[in-house]
């Protein structure tokens, strides 16, 4: 079953207000976006816009004020790990497991028997460049590494639908392109749809089928850049510089709107 229009998620006429020691604040305001199953979709907008808001709704984690998600066809009302799986910056690894360990975590909350999640963690390490490092401590890893056990962690769960807020930020650069060109290799491999929070364009071009927009708060989708170039794709093409600048511009904009 797919959501609402054929698509696997549907975000409708959705709205969120916190209420700080400040006073009210609005996060989001009438956002819709609908999300193909096999997509990879990315967020981009200026900080606080509410990316990380949205993410969590769709993760189960957040309610809206006004509006629905979707998932699937059915509305979205708490975490549901069978069916959604979230990756976030900070990898969250338990230093006190290894990193065949964190990555079974997943499967050891759904119960599944101890031989069958060890082979399931085991077969993805390789996929995730961790062969050797299966008894490793988060505190033997590097940052990527550590990212990629989260996110092996994500996978091992085999949900249809992963979001990602932001998982490469804290890497330096080198880190991150390398990062990016692992993961484009996974979800082209396990076409899983993927939602992709990133202040990156580098990212948002490189990887997505789609880049949405969203405004200064409160968040809206400002617009919606479909990306039909072959992988892997030049960043140096002509193509990909005017559609860089062209992101650019937009985000500037609102950025500069943020600022105010």
């Amino acid at each position: 079953m797919t959501a609402a229009g054929g698509a696997l998620i549907a975000i409708e006429s959705v709205a969120k207000r916190y209420v700080t020691s400040s006073g009210p604040v609005d996060a989001l305001d009438n956002v819709s976006l609908s999300v193909a199953e096999g997509e990879f979709c990315t967020l981009i907008g200026p900080s606080g816009c509410g990316k990380s808001t949205l993410l969590g709704m769709l993760g189960g984690l957040v309610s809206p004020d006004r509006g629905r998600l979707l998932v699937a066809g059915g509305p979205v009302t708490g975490p549901d790990p069978r069916r959604v799986a979230t990756v976030f910056q900070d990898a969250g690894l338990f230093p006190w497991r290894t990193a065949l360990e964190n990555v079974e975590f997943g499967l050891e909350l759904q119960g599944v028997p101890a031989e069958r999640r060890r082979r399931r963690a085991g077969e993805l390490l390789g996929p995730l460049g961790l062969g050797g490092f299966a008894e490793r401590y988060p505190r033997e890893l590097s940052g990527g590494m550590k990212q990629r056990v989260a996110i092996g962690r994500a996978l091992a769960i085999d949900a249809k639908i992963l979001l990602m807020d932001e998982p490469f930020g804290a890497l330096d650069e080198q880190t991150r392109v390398l990062m990016g060109e692992w993961l484009l290799d996974i979800w082209r491999r396990t076409r899983k749809t993927v939602i992709f929070v990133t202040h990156s364009l580098h990212e948002a071009l490189f990887l997505s089928t789609r880049v949405a927009v969203m405004t200064a708060r409160p968040g809206r989708i400002k617009s919606v850049l479909e990306l039909t170039m072959e992988y892997p794709r030049s960043m140096e093409s002509p193509e990909m510089v005017a559609l860089r600048a062209k992101l650019w511009s937009e985000m500037r904009e609102e950025s500069l709107r943020a600022m105010q």
